[in-house]
């Protein structure tokens, strides 16, 4: 029987053998090992205490370790760990489906669930290529998408990430080649401005016979910036794939199950997609799972033309043990108030960021639901930052020009106050 590892053991064999995201190998930051998780905490093997301020990647929306979402586990592995999807089916998956063409926005009636959010989107694109195939408009095989935003590592959801500040210029000449828009700029409905929308309908007055959807993050662009836009510009886009006859992918991936303070972004602006993303959240942060959603009508015309079949099915799609979790954190988040939750977040946030407005540097401050963010002007120092909010109890992730916060929803008033205060202070020091 292996003896257990020291730390520094163990923090010597990560630095071997281990490749982590966004860095090279070994990590040129040596990362922190983690020895067990709580509510909204991270115990470090070295004794230090932190609040995850970033719900591991905003994920974790319940607090770790929660009893009913273990509890929904161990039933669930009692009876089965996983089965093959084709040509099976299971009860957490039906029933999960069920609730998620329930809780989505109207018209969501068919669900494709998927290993991650990434897949998650290379599933929705793959829907809306094949549906016009099937019906035999086969030069709408190119994507519409505004810049800043973020879909994902795999390749077709490289080719529409921001192609000049996203993170996959280096696959530019390898990747799909698509249309890409300028990202708007207003904020809120009242600051609204046409000029927004312009490039949008110059692309589509030009090119709408190529292009087979348009795919956006609704009101909140995550890993592109984490940028905030008005409901009004969400509500043009609908109507203009409506007027150009293409498709509308909406990835909630990041905002979907309450981080904006709606259910799903789109309620911001009341408009239902043609095609949804959803993950992170989904399972509370437990396994890596999605889910893709669309309409009767897409799935209808996929499944009666050409190939009579959606050419997708990976190996650990609806595994019982992610659907059991979803359903638990689904019925978690429901039991309780967690919108108005959402909004005492949100105006902690608010009053706690809100003195980095005047700091030397700082180039906005802006918050939305449980997301808080701090962009400067030059690029922020991330292991300068970090260490300085670990001195004060908190863990954060900055990256490129932006230090944010995406808490989970369980975090006490005193908690994200003291996220907030780490923030402030970090800067100012």
């Amino acid at each position: 029987m292996k003896t257990l590892k020291k730390s520094g053991d163990l923090l010597s064999m990560d630095d071997a053998y281990i490749w982590h995201p966004y860095s090279p190998a070994p990590s040129s930051i040596a990362p922190h090992l983690v020895k067990s998780v709580k509510g909204t905490r991270l115990q470090l093997d070295d004794g230090c205490e932190l609040i995850d301020g970033m719900s591991s990647w905003w994920a974790v929306i319940h607090g770790y370790n929660h009893p009913v979402l273990n509890q929904a586990l161990k039933d669930q592995l009692d009876k089965m760990a996983h089965v093959m999807f084709g040509g099976l089916t299971h009860e957490p998956a039906i029933l999960l489906a069920e609730k998620l063409a329930d809780i989505t926005p109207p018209g969501l009636s068919r669900v494709f669930f998927c290993d991650s959010g990434s897949v998650a989107v290379e599933v929705a694109i793959k829907i809306a290529l094949q549906y016009w195939l099937s019906l035999g408009r086969d030069r709408k095989k190119h994507l519409l998408t505004i810049r800043q935003g973020y879909h994902g590592d795999t390749f077709a959801a490289m080719s529409v990430c921001d192609p000049v500040n996203g993170m996959h210029h280096l696959f530019s000449e390898v990747i799909m080649p698509q249309f890409f828009a300028a990202a708007p700029e207003c904020r809120d409905d009242a600051a609204w401005d046409g000029h927004d929308i312009e490039e949008i309908k110059n692309i589509l007055a030009a090119h709408s016979d190529e292009i087979a959807a348009l795919i956006l993050e609704p009101i909140v662009q995550g890993a592109g910036g984490m940028r905030f836009y008005c409901p009004e510009f969400l509500r043009q886009v609908r109507a203009l794939c409506d007027e150009y006859d293409l498709l509308l992918i909406a990835d909630e991936i990041a905002t979907g199950f309450g981080r904006t303070g709606k259910l799903f972004a789109c309620e911001h602006a009341g408009v239902s997609p043609d095609i949804l993303c959803v993950g992170k959240a989904i399972t509370g942060g437990y396994m890596s799972f999605a889910a893709t959603l669309t309409s009767e009508k897409i799935s209808e015309v996929i499944s009666t033309r050409g190939l009579k079949m959606l050419m997708h099915g990976p190996t650990y799609m609806a595994n019982p043990l992610a659907c059991s979790v979803a359903l638990a954190s689904i019925g978690l988040l429901e039991s309780y108030p967690w919108e108005q939750r959402i909004a005492e977040i949100e105006a902690l946030l608010e009053h706690g960021l809100s003195p980095c407005r005047f700091l030397e540097g700082v180039k906005d401050v802006r918050v939305l639901g449980a997301i808080g963010v701090i962009e400067t002007h030059e690029p922020v120092q991330v292991q300068k930052i970090q260490d300085r909010v670990m001195k004060q109890g908190v863990w954060l992730r900055p990256f490129g020009h932006l230090i944010y916060t995406m808490p989970p929803y369980i975090a006490s008033d005193s908690e994200i106050e003291q996220i907030t205060h780490a923030m402030c202070t970090a800067l100012a020091e």
